[in-house]
C-alpha cells in the first residue's frame, strides 16, 4: 500500500488556527463598540451605561420606551422622513450618472480615461470637509443652498463614484460581441443598453445603488454646511442630540441603523453570489 503523502504538518494546522483565531479577534475588535450600543437601546434608565439590573437581566431593568420616544417625537419623524427623501432621490440620480460613466470609462478606446477615472472618483478621495465647503460655496452662489434640491445634488456627488466603481468591476471581462452582434442585427444604442448590458450588469448596478444611498444616508458633513432648520437629518439629528439634550434615544436610533446596513449587506452579498453564479454560467 502506498504511503499517503501529508501535506499539512502539525506547525501547519497551529499556524492555520492561530490565523483564524486572530481574524476572529480582529472582527470582534471591530464590532463590540458597534454591538454595545443594542443592548444599551433597551435601557430602562436615561443612562449610557449598564444598570445593575441590566447586569442581573431583570426584565423590569429593560424597556422600548427609547423606540416609542423617536417615533413620537416631531424631530426625529421630519430627520427619518428628510434621510429618506434625500437619500432615494439622490440615489437614483448617482446611479444612472455612474452607470453612464461605468459603461463609458470600460471601453479601452475612451481618450484620458485614466484622467477622467481619477476626476470622478475626487470625491471619494479629497477629504470630505475640503468637499463640503466647496459645495457650500458654490451652491450658495446659484441658490441650491439650504434647500432638498441642492441637497439632492450635493449627496448625489458623493454617491456618484460608489456606483462607478461597482459598475466598472463588473464590467470587466464583460463580452462586447454581444453588443457587436446586436448592432449587425439594427438594434440601436439605447436598445442595446437596456436589452443587452444592463441586464448583465445589474447586480453591480443596484451594489452601487446601495452603497450610494448608505453614504446619503450616513453623510452629515455636507449637511451641516447646507442644510437648512427643515432640511434636518437623522445624523445631524444625532449630532444635535448629543450637543443638546443626551438621552438613550439616539441609541435607539444607532440601533435601527445597524440593523438596516445589516440588512444591505445581506442584500449585497446575495447580489454578489448571483452575480458570481451569472458569470459561471456565461462561462
Amino acid at each position: 500500500m502506498a504511503k499517503q503523502t501529508v501535506y499539512y504538518s502539525t506547525w501547519h494546522r497551529i499556524g492555520g488556527a492561530l490565523l483564524g483565531s486572530t481574524a476572529w479577534l480582529v472582527l470582534l475588535f471591530l464590532i463590540l463598540p458597534i454591538l454595545v450600543i443594542v443592548p444599551l437601546s433597551f435601557n430602562a434608565e436615561p443612562f449610557f451605561s449598564f444598570t445593575e439590573g441590566m447586569l442581573k437581566l431583570k426584565p423590569e431593568a429593560y424597556s422600548l420606551r427609547w423606540y416609542s420616544a423617536v417615533f413620537n417625537d416631531a424631530g426625529w419623524l421630519l430627520s427619518i422622513k428628510n434621510s429618506f427623501f434625500i437619500g432615494i432621490f439622490s440615489t437614483l440620480i448617482a446611479t444612472a450618472l455612474g452607470t453612464c460613466a461605468a459603461v463609458g470609462l470600460a471601453r479601452d478606446e475612451m481618450p484620458a480615461r485614466r484622467l477622467i477615472t481619477a476626476l470622478l472618483l475626487s470625491p471619494m478621495i479629497v477629504p470630505l470637509i475640503i468637499t463640503a465647503a466647496g459645495m457650500f460655496f458654490f451652491y450658495a452662489n446659484i441658490g441650491l443652498s439650504g434647500n432638498f434640491l441642492g441637497l439632492i445634488l450635493a449627496h448625489a456627488v458623493l454617491g456618484t463614484p460608489f456606483v462607478i466603481i461597482t459598475v466598472t468591476a463588473t464590467l470587466v471581462g464583460f463580452d462586447y460581441s454581444l453588443v457587436r452582434a446586436a448592432l449587425s442585427l439594427g438594434a440601436r444604442p439605447l436598445r442595446i443598453f437596456f436589452d443587452v448590458i444592463l441586464p448583465l450588469i445589474r447586480p453591480g448596478v443596484i451594489s452601487g445603488a446601495l452603497f450610494a444611498f448608505i453614504t446619503s444616508f450616513d453623510e452629515v458633513v455636507v449637511i451641516l454646511f447646507m442644510a437648512g432648520p427643515q432640511q434636518r437629518t437623522i445624523p445631524r439629528q444625532m449630532f444635535s442630540g448629543l450637543r443638546e439634550q443626551i438621552n438613550p434615544s439616539i441609541l435607539s436610533v444607532a440601533t435601527l441603523l445597524i440593523l438596516m446596513s445589516v440588512i444591505l449587506l445581506v442584500t449585497l452579498e446575495l447580489l454578489r453570489r448571483r452575480a458570481m453564479r451569472l458569470r459561471g454560467a456565461a462561462g
